[in-house]
């Protein structure tokens, strides 16, 4: 049984980070290909499979007054209403069953992005093992409230939330049954740039609420991700596609297999990095200390000489007297005759 699979029987969240590939909108209206997308992901070592699970009707109205449309020039989803968008984005709900099971019989972690209370009322149905919270939704506190009292592990992106929201957002969580909880630390923009990403408040975020926390990255590469375990993530989700080229509403954006995998070991190899305060050789290195510098006699010294800067020096290896003696020693005589390459020893000096 592989470590993934331990990790889906009860979601264990020890260890090295959690790894989500979020598959969004990058099954282009194709179930073979949206089980493709969990194949590699399995494949690149990812932990878990995440989908969104709504509808245009569940998420927006359909109409086309300015409130509804998406006027951002920066946007990648510029001149669409947010129905259309969603229209586009949406995974048919029928397709959930098939999507899971494979990713279960991979070894996968599946679960879903609820964006409303009938959607958790669905995911339950299919016995998903937690649940996620999109940024632009930690504010429907309903919806919250919905997912918590089902006492699954609740993962909840932070966006454009105060700290104050926040607050609200956590203590609404935990009465409602939540004690599994993850903050992920999230800029709700597509893409997201590096510089407005601000890794320092992941451990913030863990002093100020008191749980596990992690990334929802959207910038490129994989560069943001690693760097977030250093400061304490455990959890790192990303969104991930076939190819970029095939286009779609998330591909910009999006992780190619991989990328996905050298993401996984990254992030691992990152975790493992870390380790423990700690100075002085570790084990491995005991074998290297012989490479250090220490005093040796650079030329032949015969009895009753006098050390100089001239016959000794400190090189490598590290077999002689530490260089903090070498002044100390200097014009001390010494009593026996010594050849050139012979480590310093105080036994033969007066």
């Amino acid at each position: 049984m592989n470590d993934a699979l331990k990790r889906s029987k009860n979601v264990n969240w020890t260890g090295r980070p959690l790894i989500i590939a979020e598959m969004s909108g990058n099954h282009n209206h194709s179930l073979d290909r949206a089980l493709k997308i969990v194949e590699k992901a399995a494949a690149a070592g990812a932990d878990a499979i995440k989908l969104q699970t709504y509808t245009a009707d569940t998420l927006t109205l359909d109409v086309d007054k300015p409130d509804f449309k998406i006027d951002d020039s920066e946007s990648l989803w510029r001149g669409n209403t947010l129905y259309n968008l969603y229209k586009k984005a949406y995974t048919p709900w029928e397709w959930h069953k098939p999507i899971f099971e494979r990713a279960r019989e991979l070894g996968l972690i599946a679960f879903s992005t609820p964006f409303d209370e009938t959607a958790i009322d669905f995911l339950e149905e299919l016995d998903v093992p937690m649940y996620k919270i999109a940024s632009f939704e930690n504010n429907d506190l309903p919806l919250i409230r919905k997912a918590a009292s089902t006492k699954k592990p609740l993962i909840i992106s932070t966006g454009m939330a105060s700290i104050a929201e926040l607050d609200e957002t956590v203590r609404t969580a935990r009465e409602a049954g939540c004690t599994d909880l993850t903050l992920l630390k999230c800029t709700s923009t597509y893409p997201a740039a590096a510089e407005d990403t601000n890794l320092l408040t992941i451990p913030h975020l863990q002093k100020l609420f008191n749980c596990r926390v992690g990334l929802s990255d959207h910038t490129p590469g994989i560069g943001v991700a690693v760097a977030s375990v250093a400061l304490g993530a455990m959890v790192i989700e990303k969104h991930m596609t076939l190819n970029r080229k095939d286009g779609g509403v998330d591909s910009e954006f999006s992780m190619e297999p991989q990328e996905f995998s050298m993401l996984v070991q990254e992030a691992e190899r990152a975790w493992r990095s870390l380790g423990r305060i700690a100075y002085g050789p570790t084990e491995a290195e005991k074998a290297s200390m012989k490479f250090r510098r220490s005093i040796y006699a650079s030329e032949n010294i015969h009895a009753g000489d006098r050390l100089t800067a001239e016959n000794i020096r400190i090189v490598r290896p590290g077999f002689g007297l530490e260089p903090k003696y070498f002044e100390m020693v200097l014009g001390k005589q010494v009593t026996k005759d010594i050849e050139k390459g012979t480590p310093l020893s105080f036994e033969w000096i007066r």
